[in-house]
């Protein structure tokens, strides 16, 4: 998620783009100052997905308003984690998922500590979109520990510096749009 520093924006909502909950759209809580991936970028990356989703098991890391994993929990993936930090968009999150009738585990925390906790599950799929000013690096080392080989991550950066190199990955697909850079990457390192 993109995170601006306009706090005192009235709350947005966010939509579904496609799948069972199509349309259904999400409420961004008053106070926070999260942004989500814009719809052209989310259907982009969902293209990329199609053959992916259905069955995976996601994690959505800095979720946010948790669009990326509920998306693809309309799309037919089986189980979603989201962990995020802020309270407000923890709760609006959990109450969003209430009212689409599921239970995804939502875990507020730091994403960094989260990832430096042993695992205890393995994931088919993550999406990491950081704040712009957290680096993605640390969080690109710690992550292949709780991915299934051959796991696809979602990752979103400003254009300048854009997506950095990743030993024990390859970028599947990489693509720009305005002042965003998002990629899938594959990792094909083992899991430690």
């Amino acid at each position: 998620m993109v995170k601006r520093s306009n706090a005192k924006r009235p709350p947005g909502r966010v939509r579904i783009i496609a799948g069972e909950w199509r349309g259904r759209r999400l409420t961004i809580p008053a106070g926070t100052t999260v942004r989500p991936t814009p719809d052209r970028v989310r259907e982009t990356l969902f293209n990329w997905l199609a053959q992916s989703i259905p069955g995976a098991r996601c994690i959505d890391l800095f979720a946010g308003t948790g669009v990326l994993g509920l998306e693809a929990l309309s799309r037919g993936a089986t189980e979603a984690w989201f962990v995020e930090q802020d309270a407000a968009l923890v709760e609006a999150l959990s109450a969003a998922a209430a009212s689409l009738k599921v239970q995804p585990r939502v875990v507020r925390r730091d994403v960094l500590a989260f990832l430096r906790e042993p695992p205890s599950a393995r994931f088919d799929l993550a999406f990491l979109d950081p704040p712009y000013a957290v680096p993605v690096e640390p969080l690109l080392d710690l992550l292949p520990r709780w991915l299934v080989p051959g796991a696809l991550v979602y990752v979103e950066r400003p254009r300048t510096p854009g997506l950095p190199e990743v030993p024990g990955g390859d970028w599947l697909k990489r693509d720009r749009a305005g002042a965003v850079e998002y990629g899938l990457l594959r990792v094909t390192g083992a899991a430690v």
